[in-house]
């Protein structure tokens, strides 16, 4: 296949090999994080949305993998939100996602299996997700890391159910449950006001009150924003005049999205400008 030039990235997770970008390990407090996996303990990444947090979840996954402690897995349960508030379905597809992405890093089907088996065993909905992840976690060679993403996709009843499932095997950890879950989405989990199917109100926290920290992904910095620019200089050798920095700080404070249309933008949407000998001056 024919090797495709670097772009900045609009839409979805970075790739490495295909969009400019600031390291995603460089974004977050990796020392803070290992520290929170290796004391055992759960917890929440939330950012407001295009901001980066699932490319920073992937690229930690890949780093604990290299690294041979763990078995790390991400598993976006979005899809479960078409569900609503059908416990089951919801429980069934957050374990079907889980299991499918265990499967594709340890290269068996383990996970399937033991979902399969739940399946047909037809156990307690309210403590299916709990069973599960015991099986699993006891079957696995390593201690499991389990980065859930999308977690407040999940509304009413069957965000509760996964809570609270999550939180009924805590104590079994690292030998029959995740030795750490965190849980990514737009919000806090505190901030959560879940209106059950009976219309009674709960807060998040309530229903998941074993988490440790609560961990907030920022914007770029100027010197980020530089960085990133820098590397469409330096692969097609085009230039941005120094002044267009502060202007471009100024339109977007550093929201990743933002930045990256903006370079988008002005290097590739600007039909003029991908002729790369062309400077790029603030009027554009």
């Amino acid at each position: 296949m024919k090797p495709v030039a670097k772009f900045f990235n609009t839409a979805g997770p970075i790739k490495q090999d295909l969009h400019y970008n600031v390291n995603p390990l460089h974004r977050i407090n990796l020392d803070e994080l290992e520290q929170l996996i290796m004391q055992q303990k759960y917890f929440i990444l939330h950012a407001p949305r295009q901001t980066g947090k699932t490319s920073c979840l992937l690229a930690l996954r890949d780093y604990l993998n290299e690294q041979g402690d763990y078995i790390a897995v991400y598993a976006n349960v979005e899809a479960g939100q078409a569900a609503r508030n059908d416990v089951r379905e919801v429980v069934l597809s957050t374990m079907a996602t889980i299991a499918d992405r265990v499967d594709t890093i340890v290269g068996n089907e383990i996970a399937l299996n033991i979902y399969d088996e739940l399946y047909r065993k037809g156990d307690q909905t309210n403590s299916l997700l709990t069973l599960f992840l015991k099986k699993l976690c006891g079957a696995l060679p390593k201690p499991l890391v389990l980065f859930i993403d999308e977690i407040d996709a999940l509304v009413g009843d069957s965000l509760v159910s996964v809570l609270r499932q999550i939180r009924a095997g805590y104590d079994q950890r690292p030998a029959y449950f995740p030795i750490s879950i965190v849980l990514c989405g737009v919000r806090d989990v505190r901030d959560y006001r879940i209106v059950l199917s009976n219309q009674d109100i709960i807060t998040g926290g309530s229903a998941f009150n074993i988490k440790a920290e609560s961990l907030r992904l920022g914007n770029f910095s100027k010197e980020e924003i530089r960085e990133l620019y820098m590397q469409h200089t330096a692969a097609t050798g085009q230039e941005f005049d120094e002044a267009c920095f502060p202007m471009i700080w100024e339109a977007t404070e550093g929201q990743p999205w933002l930045v990256n249309a903006l370079g988008h933008e002005v290097t590739m949407k600007m039909k003029e400008n991908r002729d790369r000998s062309i400077r790029i001056i603030p009027e554009m």
